[in-house]
């Protein structure tokens, strides 16, 4: 029996491509370097699915590789003999020594030649390089905090707007919509983490319009996810508590333990800071309970990547900070710290910082001092976010409060430049 092709399901899942559109993608890819559109059907990708056709044919390659921008080995793909390799391998060079390299390329991949009939097709290779690009921003996020990324995803918004009014099928439609809303709500995202709150309403709401549009509860909870974040930097509990309930009433959340468990975690967040200690630990338990239930090895949309046991302890340690267990508090910031992947270089200041006000909480100045000097250091050679400012202004002001003014003075002519720096 054939084995399964799991990196090409894998890559499947990933880019939420369905076996049709692979086929119409790779036939377009086809197109660019053949002069006209290839034939292949659902029943090509399904037996490449399978592993019943271990290695396509050498134009098909191509275009798979053109739409991935992988080589085809690394989708799974094999040649059946050393022998066939090698002469495909000759062929190939011969092919690039002609000129034809551009088959190799990585997206974008061009649209299949315009025709009399009308206008060039988009397709599901456009849909492909934008979320690339969605892929590109979630990651400088990341590393650096989602300020200054505005304005690229305003452009990369529009441009998938102006998309959708070409001639494209309807699902094509849907997926530039969602892709529209998505790159909508991470401008609004840019402006929460950079405290700049004006403005980031307006974002959000028509982010939410264009994910109905898309009929896509993945972007539909992704929006009031950064809407309950929204609301409480706002200091308005009761508009956070509920719209993370609106989050968890979400389809996506009712289906998904990994975006149920965010959803819980979110809404403890709130309550915790309405005073509602008994419903925050309630809730928050549902959170820990729920993530339990998620596959870890299941794909994910790049903005939920971040969400897993090093962020729920997160956010556990910011319930029990504001329930009044600092203690508890500063063992799950440093369990968030060990589990925190290192491409999170943002949030791992920001755990910092917590961990820092906790230990302050727990009346050791001399450890919090220290602890919040890796804040600096994590974020060495980058602007600070405006959310990581204002968690060290609440550090600043709990230190003048609870240390001797020899202290506090001495923390913040330290630390005055790095922290003020736009």
């Amino acid at each position: 029996m054939a084995e399964r092709n799991q990196c090409l399901a894998g890559w499947m899942a990933r880019h939420q491509m369905t076996a049709g559109e692979l086929a119409d993608a790779v036939n377009d890819a086809i197109a660019v370097f053949a002069g006209r559109r290839g034939r292949i059907g659902e029943r090509t990708v399904f037996r490449w699915l399978s592993g019943e056709n271990r290695w396509p044919q050498e134009r098909q390659r191509r275009a798979l590789e053109r739409v991935t921008g992988l080589p085809a080995t690394a989708l799974g793909f094999a040649p059946r003999t050393r022998k066939e390799s090698d002469v495909r391998r000759r062929r190939f060079v011969g092919v690039v020594a002609a000129g034809t390299t551009a088959a190799a390329l990585p997206l974008p991949l061009p649209a299949a030649p315009a025709s009399a009939a009308g206008p060039p097709r988009v397709g599901t290779g456009d849909v492909i390089r934008l979320r690339e690009a969605l892929d590109g921003l979630a990651a400088q996020d990341a590393a650096h905090g989602g300020h200054g990324l505005e304005h690229a995803a305003l452009a990369k918004a529009a441009e998938a707007l102006a998309l959708q009014q070409q001639s494209a099928t309807q699902r094509v439609r849907q997926r530039l919509f969602a892709l529209a809303a998505a790159f909508t709500a991470t401008a609004a995202w840019s402006r929460i983490d950079a405290g700049q709150l004006d403005g980031a309403d307006r974002h959000l709401d028509r982010a939410l319009m264009l994910a109905g549009l898309a009929q896509d509860s993945e972007r539909e909870m992704q929006v009031w996810n950064l809407k309950a974040m929204l609301a409480r930097q706002r200091r308005d509990y009761p508009e956070a508590v509920a719209a993370s309930r609106a989050a968890r009433a979400t389809a996506i959340a009712r289906r998904s333990p990994l975006h149920a468990s965010l959803a819980h975690a979110r809404t403890a967040v709130g309550l915790a800071h309405a005073g509602d200690t008994r419903a925050a630990l309630a809730r928050l338990g549902r959170a820990e309970d729920t993530l339990d239930k998620a596959d870890p090895t299941q794909p994910r949309a790049a903005w939920i990547a971040f969400y897993g046991p090093a962020e729920l302890y997160s956010l556990t340690a910011i319930v029990r900070d504001l329930v009044g267990h600092p203690a508890q508090a500063e063992a799950a910031s440093h369990r968030a710290l060990a589990a925190l992947p290192p491409a999170y270089r943002r949030n791992r200041a920001l755990i910092t910082a917590r961990l820092a006000l906790a230990q302050l909480h727990q009346g050791d100045i001399e450890h919090a001092c220290a602890t919040s000097e890796h804040v600096f250091t994590t974020m060495a050679g980058t602007p600070l976010p405006g959310r990581l400012r204002q968690t060290l202004g609440d550090f600043q002001r709990e230190l003048i409060a609870r240390a001797p003014a020899r202290i506090a003075a001495e923390w913040s002519d330290r630390h005055r430049i790095e922290w003020s720096r736009p």
